[in-house]
């Protein structure tokens, strides 16, 4: 059937059709047509979406993101017929079922992913099956390298390329604010590419646009690394690795982070930069992605041996993960935390142990440190002001202000202090119960959003005592958050009466 083009800014790889000419093509809502231009020869196959009065019947409404392979104008003549569906369901059916993904099954899915031949539905089943059914190592490794294969990839001339990568689940986490710096000023390369937030209040992404932008081509970050020795950017603006970032939207509104997915997630991109040496941070604890040691070994053992399969020299650190990192949570307070260390500050000495542990991990795998000898490498290059003078020129480099200072970086205008009912010890921190506070007050979106945590687990607080601050740029955003912190009770006070519950005889 031909059809007269008209030019829709959806974004959505999609088509829409007047319900009779869909009738007449036999397709439905959800069905896929291919779209010709005979002028050029161009093809796309698109999802359908019908409508009865939106467009006139004779008329195909082409959504920008399909336009953008096709390059039609306005009014051109287009011919549409139904089109098959890909092989790729097949496979994540098999998937549903219990089934296991071969190899060349996984590369079918990953590229119909990137090529956005299948449609938000589609991933989304993908997604859940690997979720409900898991993936053994092969698939792991299948899946590793199907990502890297669909995107670019960075080739340094001089090695070792370091890395690093936090699991997530504890709130606060703004290592490698630190980490990368330090690294990059031990003469070492470190092209960190980051996620923003799955689950989170904030990801490395969403903190260092704080500082700087963090939007990069792979050739930029490549010629940004070589020059200044590191970068902290956005992972899904590179077109490194693209299908984990589609995956990552998919996963996103279900607050889910796959096992397998999330380790082949973490290696493709780690293999993808040309990484030789990789830290991973591993958690563990109530509240987190990890529950207990044992089960943090076994994540551990998997990424080495992902890692051995991909000529890629691995070692994992479980870390303390019951409490968060420093003492804020959100954009603005945690990179301002985290600066305040750059220049100079000694607390919060979590953020510090934990940024010079990991550190000191890195510089003794690249040989920059005897064995036992990172942590005090580590922390030399952090109380010289190397590392901080490193972190200006990463900065700079992604076109920030190299002159921020931590004071610059100031959380929303409205707040909120939560204090202590009544004398006692904290007993409980909550970390998903403050991850969903910050995000209710509008981080990570709203970079003055979030939370300052003022006594943590063990601390002695008396009657009215602050024990954290909720932070927001829109007051309706943090009467939201303080509402729902009523129910939710992140932080618990030894004695503290959670609720009175009468007789009713009595009432």
């Amino acid at each position: 059937m031909k059809l007269t083009v008209k030019l829709l800014d959806i974004a959505n790889r999609g088509v829409l059709l007047h319900s009779t000419d869909a009738r007449n093509m036999r397709v439905r809502d959800g069905d896929r047509v291919l779209v010709a231009d005979e002028a050029t020869g161009k093809t796309a196959q698109a999802h359908v979406d019908t409508t009865g009065s939106l467009i006139e019947p004779g008329v195909i409404g082409v959504y920008r993101p399909l336009n953008a392979t096709l390059a039609v104008d306005e009014g051109a003549v287009v011919v549409v017929r139904s089109a098959e569906r890909p092989a790729s369901l097949r496979h994540i059916k098999k998937k549903m079922d219990g089934g296991r993904f071969t190899k060349d099954e996984t590369v079918d899915i990953v590229r119909d992913i990137v090529d956005d031949i299948l449609s938000p539905g589609e991933i989304t089943a993908y997604v859940t099956a690997s979720y409900i059914n898991g993936l053994d190592m092969d698939e792991v490794e299948y899946l590793t390298r199907a990502t890297v294969e669909t995107g670019e990839r960075l080739h340094f001339t001089r090695h070792p390329i370091v890395d690093k990568h936090s699991i997530g689940g504890v709130p606060g986490n703004k290592i490698t604010l630190l980490i990368a710096p330090i690294i990059a000023a031990s003469g070492l390369l470190i092209p960190k590419t980051s996620s923003r937030a799955i689950t989170g209040a904030g990801g490395t992404a969403d903190l260092m646009e704080v500082l700087a932008p963090v939007s990069f081509t792979a050739t930029e970050v490549q010629q940004m690394t070589e020059k200044v020795g590191g970068v902290i950017v956005w992972g899904g603006a590179t077109n490194i690795a693209p299908a984990d970032d589609k995956i990552i939207t998919y996963e996103y509104p279900l607050r889910i982070d796959a096992r397998g997915q999330m380790i082949a997630s973490v290696m493709a991109k780690k293999f993808a930069v040309g990484a030789d040496l990789v830290v991973i941070d591993i958690p563990v604890g109530r509240n987190t992605k990890i529950p207990d040691p044992q089960e943090g070994r076994k994540l551990a053992r998997e990424f080495i041996e992902i890692g051995e399969r991909l000529g890629m020299r691995v070692e994992c650190a479980l870390s303390y993960g019951e409490s968060l990192v420093g003492h804020t949570i959100g954009p603005n307070l945690e990179v301002r935390e985290a600066l305040a260390v750059l220049e100079g500050a000694t607390e919060p000495s979590s953020l510090v142990q934990k940024s010079l542990s990991l550190s000191g991990i890195a510089l003794e795998m690249a040989g920059k440190a005897a064995q036992g000898q990172g942590y005090q490498a580590a922390a030399e290059l952090l109380r010289s002001g190397k590392a901080l003078e490193k972190m200006r020129q990463i900065i700079e480099i992604q076109g920030g202000d190299p002159t921020v200072k931590a004071e610059d970086i100031v959380p929303g205008e409205y707040r909120f202090d939560v204090r202590a009912p009544q004398d006692g010890y904290v007993i409980e921190l909550n970390n998903s119960a403050l991850v969903t506070l910050a995000r209710l007050a509008g981080s990570p979106y709203d970079h003055g959003a979030g939370l300052e945590i003022h006594a943590k687990k063990g601390t002695r607080v008396k009657k009215g005592d602050p024990i954290f601050t909720i932070y927001a740029e829109r007051e309706w955003r943090l009467e939201r958050a303080i509402e729902v912190g009523r129910t939710l009770m992140p932080v618990v006070v030894e004695g503290m009466v959670l609720e009175r519950i009468p007789s009713e005889r009595w009432v």
